[in-house]
């Protein structure tokens, strides 16, 4: 089993994103046996609440349904759960890093590495801008969630 973590600022934009194209994607290759999906932020500002709703809108056009997902703030404790913990920018990298406790194991980066686009390196956040920041996380994230993908699947065959 390999279990996947991304993490944005709030997890109501962009982490909510990825956790929901990589789940429709796993499960379009009928491996949700074999991967787990979780998405958290670095704040604690959304907690409990759902993703936003112009996300939930533009993820709803290409097919994704975000609505049961609700935000939660990552934990130390996510170290020991997950074998991927992926940010989406080097601000929540950075935060990652001073949560992550000495023994862990696995994979702490930046999600869009895992993309072949190499004109953005961090998922900007699209809150304060206008539909065409969501539309663009959505393409970045649909591109690197298929990276990851085949990444994972090089490690597990």
């Amino acid at each position: 089993m390999t279990k996947v973590l991304f993490v944005c600022l709030g997890n109501i934009c962009r982490s909510p994103t990825a956790d929901g194209i990589f789940r429709e994607i796993i499960k379009r290759e009928k491996l949700e046996q074999k991967i787990i999906v979780d998405s958290a932020g670095t704040g604690d500002w959304h907690i409990g609440k759902a993703p936003d709703s112009r996300t939930v809108a533009a993820a709803k056009k290409r097919g994704y349904d975000l609505s049961v997902l609700r935000a939660r703030q990552v934990i130390t404790a996510d170290f020991d759960e997950f074998d991927y913990v992926l940010a989406m920018d080097n601000s929540n990298l950075r935060d990652l890093h001073s949560l992550r406790p000495t023994h862990f194991a696995g994979h702490l980066g930046l999600f869009l590495d895992f993309g072949s686009r190499k004109t953005h390196r961090e998922v900007p956040d699209p809150y304060y801008g206008g539909n065409d920041g969501f539309e663009l996380v959505l393409d970045l994230v649909e591109e690197a969630a298929e990276g990851l993908l085949t990444h994972i699947r090089q490690r597990l065959y």
